[in-house]
């Protein structure tokens, strides 16, 4: 394994998204990433299909695109966590991993004996992070979740959509899970973190960390107008609550994505669509103002804007320091030169497709570069490998 972490072993007991995403990306940056799966069933996301990868001959598999997208360089190992040897084998895995991930119900592995409790005992340097819906304590403390409803309680979904008053107006939730992507983000950073801090007193943490909490936390700016103000927050659309002109705007062949961020990126706007005096204006000279007027400034924008296409209008941006872009289809973000130059999508071998394409990390290590060359495992592929490493026999149990 190469990678910054290729010294490390998780042991992944999670499932579905918010845990796997951050065992994935702990397998990109080169860790040993075990994944520990109900016998016969696996992670609920390899039921969620189709779509499934097909296999080298054109037949649908049952290797779901939804599991595929967040197992990405793991070891897949099958067991009954029902049963002794089951147990026995987590906790073996456990006493020789540095970072064991989980996201089972509150109490549920207390009650197997594989707790924090239980196993910093079998390994005192061990980094357990438990990601649950609401947290470990609390009166939602044994509560199931799902993103799309953490969505809505964490307040996300009351400031994303069109506003009540537009057409189509109403609460949307993001088109990808990203409390849960987010949420895996938050558990990388605080294994890590400890990683770090094990490395200084030799203890290993618990970390507890709620779905629910994340998406307060993220609301970010929102969560403080509010704070600062008083105000609760609204949908706006596409309209950025305190920079302007920040939206969706239609030109003649479709729409472009203006995100002017400040008051000189406004006048080469300004000048690049032929009306520098605005940016004289004392209407719209300074972004308040630009927010104040944002009605008179959008009806002002709208004629020169719609007279172009996507194409020309993102060259010109380009050119004057503008930001800018088109509103790209999955399909066409894979198209981007610049995407394609990144590498951002890579063919890994696959043991039922010959290859399966994956869109890997984002980070690029100098010195420690990273390898994308372990496709999403089959359900217990590795199951006999490593528990014959343990000493635990042939994985039959």
């Amino acid at each position: 394994m190469s990678g910054p972490l290729s010294h490390v072993r998780v042991l992944d007991l999670s499932r579905v998204m918010a845990g796997p995403w951050s065992g994935q990306i702990l397998a990109d940056l080169g860790a040993d990433v075990i994944k520990v799966e109900r016998l016969g069933e696996g992670d609920d996301t390899r039921q969620w299909g189709p779509p499934w990868l097909k296999d080298s001959e054109g037949n649908p598999t049952r290797e779901s695109g939804y599991y595929l997208s967040v197992n990405r360089g793991k070891r897949s190992v099958e067991l009954d966590l029902k049963t002794p040897e089951g147990i026995a084998a987590v906790t073996a895995l456990a006493a020789q991993s540095d970072i064991l991930l989980e996201n089972f119900k509150t109490g549920t592995l207390d009650r197997m004996g594989l707790g924090y409790d239980a196993l910093s005992k079998v390994n005192p340097r061990l980094i357990y992070c438990s990601v649950t819906g609401f947290g470990l304590t609390g009166p939602r403390a044994n509560d199931a979740a799902y993103d799309f409803m953490i969505q809505g309680m964490g307040g996300l979904m009351s400031v994303t959509g069109a506003a009540d008053t537009d057409p189509g107006g109403g609460p949307q939730k993001v088109g990808v899970p990203i409390i849960d992507i987010l949420t895996g983000m938050y558990a990388t950073v605080g294994v890590l973190a400890a990683l770090a801090n094990r490395d200084r007193t030799g203890i290993g943490e618990h970390i507890d960390l709620a779905m629910l909490d994340v998406s307060a936390a993220v609301l970010a700016n929102q969560a403080m107008n509010y704070l600062v103000s008083g105000r609760t927050p609204v949908r706006h659309g596409n309209r950025h609550p305190n920079i302007q002109p920040q939206n969706v705007y239609p030109v003649k062949d479709g729409h472009i994505v203006l995100a002017v961020g400040n008051d000189g990126q406004f006048r080469k706007f300004a000048e690049t669509i032929g009306h520098p005096e605005l940016a004289e204006d004392p209407h719209f000279a300074t972004n308040p103002a630009r927010v104040e007027n944002l009605p008179e400034l959008e009806a002002l924008i709208a004629g020169p804007l719609a007279g172009r296409t996507v194409a020309d209008w993102c060259a010109a941006f380009a050119a004057a320091g503008v930001p800018s872009g088109p509103i790209n289809t999955v399909d066409k973000v894979f198209e981007e030169p610049q995407i394609q130059h990144r590498r951002m999508l890579r063919d890994i071998p696959h043991p039922l497709s010959g290859t399966v394409k994956q869109v890997v990390s984002p980070l690029n290590f100098r010195n420690a570069p990273l390898a994308f060359d372990r496709a999403p495992p089959l359900l217990g592929e590795h199951t006999e490998e490593v528990l014959r490493s343990l000493g635990l026999g042939d994985g039959d149990d």
